[in-house]
């Protein structure tokens, strides 16, 4: 683990670090970089400053955070996960540099992704299904990001091989927004009865009265007209409707390595 190399830059950095206004925290990492350049501490206090913008909600403020972490450290999946998910996530389609913003968000993911077993920053006497546990979390965030990323691309057959493995990482503990988002992706590809399932297990998952409970009940009821139009002993069946597109963000918040 990184330590500090004098007295006075560990009085320094434990200054900073007991803050707690993301702002706060943001100023004091800047300061503490300033006058210690080379600080094996000071991505530490980037990074804390973006879990705090995370917790807030702020995540043009997050993103800046771990860019700055990522610039000290380009091997750490937990910065890369925060920054790859945070772009995936508010990136619009009328965002001028929108493809840069995926761009970056994709190559972060897959970086968090090869260097989940090497990259963490582990404090010492951490147990072992704890370690575990965040390597999990990453992975699952890091996978969502990426299906996230092609289905805004329209690319629905490498989305559903994404989600199908973030689904795979929270199989201890099941995300209905990932669920929801593989089911828009399997509605885009024809595949009715595999979106209809997908879309089951997000209403199962999902918390009484979220955004993700919502569209679920949406997707399911389209989908289930949709099979009951296409069944032999229904009439001529309508022409499908327009599949669901949305990238609703999941209820999964982003991991953050164990301290």
């Amino acid at each position: 683990m990184p330590q500090a190399k004098s007295q006075e830059e560990y009085n320094a950095y434990k200054d900073a670090a007991s803050k707690t206004n993301p702002d706060e925290v943001a100023a004091a990492a800047d300061t503490f970089a300033a006058k210690f350049p080379n600080s094996e501490l000071k991505e530490f206090l980037y990074k804390r400053a973006m879990n705090l913008y995370q917790q807030n909600d702020n995540a043009e403020r997050e993103t800046a955070m771990g860019r700055k972490a990522i610039a000290i450290d380009p091997t750490d999946p937990e910065p890369l996960i925060h920054v790859a998910s945070a772009l995936a996530e508010t990136t619009r389609d009328t965002d001028l540099d929108r493809q840069e913003r995926f761009n970056e968000a994709e190559k972060d993911a897959l970086a968090a992704i090869s260097n989940i077993d090497t990259g963490l920053h582990i404090p010492p006497n951490v147990p072992p299904e704890q370690i575990a546990a965040v390597k999990t979390s990453i992975l699952a965030m890091a996978y969502e990001t990426l299906g996230v990323i092609h289905i805004s691309e329209k690319n629905y057959a490498a989305a559903e091989q994404e989600l199908q493995k973030a689904v795979e990482a929270h199989k201890t503990n099941p995300d209905a927004g990932v669920y929801l988002r593989l089911s828009v992706a399997q509605d885009n590809l024809g595949k009715y009865p595999q979106a209809l399932d997908s879309a089951n297990k997000s209403l199962q998952f999902a918390q009484n009265g979220t955004v993700v409970q919502s569209l679920a009940k949406q997707q399911q009821a389209r989908l289930q007209k949709l099979i009951a139009a296409a069944t032999p002993a229904s009439p001529a069946a309508p022409a499908p409707e327009k599949p669901a597109t949305t990238t609703t963000p999941s209820n999964t918040t982003p991991p953050t390595t164990p301290h």
